[in-house]
């Protein structure tokens, strides 16, 4: 009987798909929330570029639109310094950049794509001083762009219209002059109009939440506005900003009122998408307090970026009104803004980039309460150890090793009369012990059974 196997060396395994799974009974895969810490540079200001390392001149790098502003460095990623930086002359607006380590060229150490529709690509060796390209990827006023450093190619995720609004399509490199014709990858669906109809009246029945000064009370349906995208652990992880509109604005705007926030996606292909832990917000709206952001429209600012310590930092644009001060007073007599008591100087500082944080792997878990199992998908144990990222602080997790093949757990780890160790606390890096000890070395594939007593159970691989 040949057996596919999954490669827990190589990549963590992670159960935000069923690619490690082979079957699980009494689990639900839930979201795990980050840690929202607030944002980091104020004054209206957006980005759609990610901080880049520079090892040169050991600072992070951040380049964003807003006003004069458009550069600013930090030592640890979440201090930054905004500096004065010159636009290209006579260039559109640079709207995506990455520093390519393994560019053999440091004159084309940067690589941009410029531009408010369509994206014109451009290279530099220091961010500022760029030559544009003739080559350009079509695009309406969205994009994300990604290095997928692993497969050396450059991914454009552009936005354009589809029978289902606006959608997400695929354009990529390996040498960044030629890219592909773009393709269609992701778009809204009919959940995602059900969803819409219940966010939007969340947002206008709570009074805590700012409302927009348009509301129509038109079943509008759901769009994705954009979507970033992080390579992670063999897989691509999609970072998807759905668009719920609230109200028509009227011509010549033709656009809407609308809440914008952020949802999970995972592929392994990029082609063919999953929707994540039944489409929950990542990261959502917020309740108007005076002095936060995001409290209207939520997208990522890239992909995130993943520390040395296996921390994910996910930098996103948090924008605070649904409407400009116009819109409100023509449209709403100014009333909400009365009401929730929304200062002039709130139009003035209308965004932020911001941060929030994530551990290890920790997007989605297996989650149970009493009991649940999980089996994985054969794998080759030759002598290594087994390591788990699981949060079992009011409850425990056992783990059985069992024969690829029949399933059935090996001699030696159910010992009668006595019960094998489980684990128990809330590590992102926790080493499999077994009762009696074993060499786990195993001549033929295995398989691991993952027994859960009010846990949540996040990855597992092999050291």
């Amino acid at each position: 009987m040949s057996l596919e196997l999954i490669d827990p060396q190589t990549h963590r395994q992670l159960f935000l798909d069923d690619y490690a799974i082979e079957s699980m009974d009494g689990v639900r895969r839930v979201l795990h929330p980050p840690e929202l810490c607030g944002p980091l540079i104020r004054g209206g200001c957006q980005s759609r570029t990610t901080p880049l390392w520079n090892p040169e001149k050991g600072l992070w790098e951040w380049w964003f639109m807003g006003g004069d502003r458009h550069y600013a460095t930090s030592a640890d990623g979440e201090n930054w310094q905004v500096s004065d930086s010159t636009p290209v002359a006579g260039a559109p607006p640079l709207y995506h950049v990455i520093r390519d380590e393994a560019e053999a060229d440091p004159q084309r150490r940067y690589k941009g794509l410029f531009g408010s529709n369509g994206r014109q690509l451009g290279v530099s060796p220091d961010g500022f001083d760029w030559t544009l390209l003739e080559t350009a990827i079509p695009s309406q006023d969205e994009s994300q762009f990604t290095h997928d450093v692993a497969k050396g190619r450059f991914l454009a995720f552009i936005k354009q219209g589809t029978e289902w609004g606006r959608s997400v399509w695929l354009s990529e490199s390996t040498d960044f002059h030629r890219f592909t014709e773009p393709e269609l990858i992701f778009h809204a669906d009919e959940v995602d109009w059900e969803n819409c109809r219940q966010r939007v009246r969340n947002i206008i029945d709570n009074p805590a939440y700012l409302t927009p000064p348009i509301v129509d009370d038109v079943d509008y349906k759901a769009e994705i506005y954009n979507m970033a995208v992080l390579p992670y652990q063999g897989m691509y992880i999609g970072f998807p900003t759905v668009f719920n509109p609230i109200g028509a604005i009227p011509p010549p705007a033709t656009n809407y009122t609308r809440i914008n926030q952020i949802e999970l996606a995972v592929s392994r292909d990029l082609r063919h998408w999953d929707r994540l832990a039944d489409r929950e917000v990542f990261i959502g709206v917020e309740p108007w307090t005076g002095e936060n952001y995001g409290t209207s429209q939520l997208l990522a600012s890239g992909a995130p970026v993943v520390r040395d310590n296996g921390e994910i930092w996910c930098y996103y644009n948090a924008l605070r009104l649904p409407g400009s001060r116009e819109q409100y007073r023509e449209f709403n007599r100014s009333k909400e803004l009365f009401r929730l008591g929304v200062t002039q100087e709130a139009f003035d500082d209308g965004g932020a980039l911001s941060l929030a944080k994530l551990p290890q792997d920790r997007f989605v878990a297996l989650e149970a309460d009493e009991a649940g199992q999980v089996l994985t998908k054969p794998f080759g144990l030759k002598g290594q150890d087994v390591y788990i990222n699981a949060d079992a602080q009011w409850g425990k997790i056992y783990v059985e090793i069992a024969d690829g093949e029949t399933r059935k757990a090996h001699a030696g780890f159910w010992v009668p009369l006595e019960e094998p160790a489980p684990f128990v606390g809330n590590e992102v890096r926790a080493k499999v012990q077994w009762k009696p000890p074993h060499n786990m070395v195993f001549e033929k594939p295995v398989r691991l059974r993952f027994y859960l007593h009010q846990a949540r159970l996040y990855s597992f691989w092999l050291e």
